[in-house]
């Protein structure tokens, strides 16, 4: 007992440091795709690749078959997706940070499918996947 009390601030330090870890998994949990899991939800059809970079990194090369809509006309032109909302949309950006605000539109505007593709386009690169021009 004696070293719970001399030790308080230690113990309080892991307690909220274990507390944030836990917090900062459970965000992740469901919102975010592997490319491999990608590659995967994209082999079973009909699924959406929305690409969220601005239009110049769109054109430097992007995931085969996947739309442009930069992340700053996305809630003015999400009503050009109306067809995708009951399938599957992976949001890809170029690290996998822009793409987590645009699947939180999508989620908000009823796209239960929505998916960011974790580390995004250089994580798709990386892994050697095919990207066109």
């Amino acid at each position: 007992m004696k070293f719970f009390l001399d030790n308080i601030f230690l113990i309080g330090i892991i307690i909220l440091s274990g507390g944030a870890l836990v917090m900062h998994t459970l965000q992740r949990v469901g919102a975010k795709v592997t490319a491999l899991q990608a590659t995967q939800i994209i082999n079973q059809g009909k699924t959406l690749i929305l690409d969220v970079r601005p239009a110049a990194d769109f054109a430097a090369g992007h995931i085969r078959d996947a739309k442009n809509i930069p992340l700053k006309e996305l809630k003015g032109r999400v009503a050009e997706l109306e067809k995708f909302k009951d399938r599957p949309v992976i949001v890809v950006c170029n690290k996998g940070l822009q793409s987590n605000k645009a699947t939180t539109l999508l989620k908000k505007e009823g796209y239960t499918e929505a998916v960011s593709l974790l580390g995004g386009q250089d994580a798709w690169q990386s892994q050697g996947l095919p990207v066109t021009k």
